[in-house]
């Protein structure tokens, strides 16, 4: 059976499925996971460096927001607070006590959205892909609106000096963020860019200065 075969049967596995649930009781959430599980070893597969486990390696914190997501309603909050405080417990600060690097290399790494694709090598610098979902210099006209906007981002919350204590919060909190965005809102849509790998510590360094540098185009 080659892999459209493989799409094919799932697929009218689903549709089987939906069928029956017009005359039968609803299926439990293992018969949907079943069915989801073969729909996605049918329709994926690894190629170079785009492994099949990233749609299939699963954690608690997915799993209750998918399930959330599906039955439609919010995340209960004692599971979410308990999940926001697993993900704060994996932020690694920078290494050399800097948050702040260059907002020239951060601005390129934001307008990238490349890497992690199958044609690109394990040593492929991946971008942020940030201009996604975020506005972020006045410049720039191409931007998605999934993410509130981060236009001068830095200037609107007061760092005027981002190594003075006064905005260390603000400097952490944005480093989190960016590091593991659901150690602050469980179910949030945005890519836990540090934890995962999909950005350096250096590339986050730069990002960091894009948005809180005053001298960076965003805050002026």
């Amino acid at each position: 059976m080659n892999r459209k075969h493989k799409i094919l049967v799932a697929a009218g596995s689903a549709v089987a499925l939906a069928a029956a649930m017009g005359c039968a009781s609803t299926p439990s959430a293992a018969d949907l996971d079943q069915l989801a599980g073969s729909m996605v070893k049918a329709a994926f597969r690894t190629e170079g460096i785009a492994q099949v486990e990233r749609v299939t390696a699963i954690d608690e914190t997915l799993q209750a927001c998918n399930a959330a997501d599906v039955a439609g309603k919010p995340l209960d909050p004692a599971v979410a607070k308990r999940i926001e405080e697993a993900n704060l417990k994996t932020i690694r600060w920078p290494k050399d006590g800097k948050f702040l690097g260059d907002w020239r290399q951060g601005e390129t790494i934001a307008q990238s959205g490349r890497g992690l694709t199958w044609t690109d090598t394990a040593g492929t610098a991946n971008g942020g892909n940030c201009y996604n979902c975020h506005q972020i210099s006045k410049e720039e006209i191409s931007f998605g609106t999934i993410g509130p906007s981060l236009y001068n981002y830095g200037k609107l919350r007061g760092v005027a000096d981002p190594a003075s204590e006064a905005a260390r919060p603000i400097v952490e909190y944005t480093w989190g963020k960016i590091w593991n965005a659901k150690a602050y809102n469980a179910c949030s849509n945005m890519p836990r860019s540090g934890h995962m790998g999909n950005l350096t510590e250096q590339q986050i360094q730069h990002i960091m200065a894009l948005l809180l540098d005053p001298q960076s185009p965003v805050n002026r």
